[in-house]
């Protein structure tokens, strides 16, 4: 994501998914690299269910990338990474792209707020 987003909606997307504490500190975690769900909830003191539902909102927004693996034991692993990212924010960018969002007024996450 390099070049910003597409439109309206998936601006939406990395704004809302960039506007929370946790999942600041999740990216800041993973610029270190890659790690499994147990590694950042232990560095991060989050329970994993929580970790994993922001990791889920970063993965749709297109900011990390989960990849399932199969360790020594036999054992399925998830690892998550931190996919660089560039977000030039103008009013012009702002401007473009507002004239993509849908008017139907469910937000980004189809909740009904924005």
């Amino acid at each position: 994501m390099d070049q910003g987003p597409s439109s309206g909606d998936e601006l939406l997307r990395v704004l809302t998914a960039l506007a929370s504490p946790h999942r600041l500190r999740i990216i800041a975690a993973l610029v270190e690299g890659r790690a499994y769900v147990s590694q950042l909830a232990r560095r991060l003191r989050m329970n994993r269910p929580l970790l994993y539902m922001h990791l889920q909102r970063l993965e749709a927004a297109g900011l990390v990338v989960g990849t399932l693996e199969t360790a020594q034991d036999g054992s399925s692993v998830k690892y998550f990474e931190v996919v660089p990212f560039a977000l030039g924010l103008t009013p012009e960018v702002i401007r473009t792209a507002a004239q993509t969002l849908a008017w139907d007024g469910s937000g980004p996450d189809g909740s009904g707020k924005d």
